[in-house]
């Protein structure tokens, strides 16, 4: 069994800290593109609801079921919402609380977002780091 140089080793160790920081910044890549999906979500959400709420009663109105299909339905009531809280409950609200809801929502999801990208720009940084010290002790070794 050989054993490594100095260099070797350093040289193992920062391989391997730059593979684990290139997967730290796929799964904050991954984290972010699922923040920016909920608030592209909730934000559709607010529209929608700023919309009913200048609707009188049956009132028709085509609403999304995907695959950019709709249906259409006339509008019953205004003045109550289904709101989900997760976990396959909903509870029903108010429009104007409806409304307060999902902007907390969204507010908390910005917050989020703007975490994660702080931290996957300090992971970039890392990785850009690492990646010139590798090169230079490559350079080095030869």
């Amino acid at each position: 069994m050989t054993q490594r140089t100095p260099a070797e080793e350093e040289l193992r160790k920062l391989s391997v800290e730059m593979r684990y920081l290139e997967q730290t910044a796929d799964i904050l890549q991954q984290r972010i593109t699922m923040i920016n999906t909920a608030i592209a979500d909730l934000t559709y959400a607010n529209t929608t609801l700023d919309s009913v709420e200048n609707e009188q009663k049956n009132t028709e109105m085509l609403v999304p079921i995907g695959g950019s299909s709709y249906v259409k339905v006339s509008l019953a009531d205004t003045d109550k919402v289904i709101v989900g809280l997760g976990s396959g409950v909903s509870v029903e609200k108010t429009l104007p609380d409806a409304k307060v809801t999902l902007k907390e929502r969204l507010d908390e999801l910005e917050k989020n977002m703007i975490s994660a990208q702080q931290q996957f720009n300090q992971v970039v940084e890392r990785i850009s780091s690492g990646r010139n010290k590798l090169e230079s002790l490559l350079a080095d070794s030869r």
